[in-house]
């Protein structure tokens, strides 16, 4: 089932390339409100510039920032502030995670990347009794109601695009930057797989082409 044409597509992809703004940043405030307003140890995974990292510093006591890409890894590092808690890592997040335990893990567009299942586990092994994983994703859309929701997020991604690049609002994000590749998995694949690895975490589906995850951990 597609809802746009091939020429809507294009008109809409010249639009975001006029006017960008950072899709996975939109879900920062809404992972903060999911977490405690204070903890010892966090884990960004996919860190890219460094956003989520440095808010995560507001809070932790120690944030380890992994991310794949030297280059936005050394921007990572000049756009952080002396002072702030955070460690940047160029690293596989399948391979080479800073042991832990953590009592934050979170990942936001980076685990359509990687093996699915392995990372979740992988994250819930690194993961403290009683800590908290929030994942940010991308699903490939398939049924009526994805069809729907990505339907609607249409007018919302131009609305905000268009606000975000206009006056005191501009700014072009850096993380946009990284390199992307489209989701694989359907939602209904995803949630399949959380229930095996993670019972008991918290899915939805989200505007701008995301789902949600929350896991605590027992």
């Amino acid at each position: 089932m597609k809802i746009l044409s091939p020429r809507v597509l294009r008109t809409l992809e010249r639009f975001n390339a006029a006017h960008p703004w950072d899709h996975n940043a939109h879900y920062h405030r809404w992972i903060l409100r999911r977490l405690p307003r204070r903890f010892d140890r966090a884990l960004d995974a996919g860190s890219g510039s460094g956003d989520l990292a440095r808010l995560l510093a507001g809070r932790a006591a120690t944030v380890q920032a992994v991310d794949t890409d030297p280059v936005i890894t050394d921007q990572a590092r000049k756009l952080t502030p002396s002072g702030l808690p955070v460690t940047y890592t160029v690293a596989d997040a399948m391979a080479e995670l800073p042991a832990g335990p953590y009592d934050v893990i979170t990942c936001v567009a980076t685990i359509h990347h990687l093996p699915f299942t392995q990372a979740l586990t992988r994250f819930r092994r690194h993961l403290a009794p009683g800590g908290t994983l929030v994942i940010v994703g991308l699903f490939r859309a398939q049924t009526p109601v994805d069809h729907l929701l990505g339907g609607v997020a249409i007018p919302a991604n131009i609305a905000v695009g268009w606000l975000k690049n206009t006056g005191r609002f501009s700014k072009r994000p850096v993380s946009m930057t990284a390199p992307t590749r489209s989701a694989e998995m359907t939602f209904g694949e995803i949630v399949r797989e959380v229930r095996c690895v993670l019972p008991g975490a918290r899915l939805r589906r989200r505007l701008f082409w995301r789902y949600t995850l929350v896991w605590n951990r027992p």
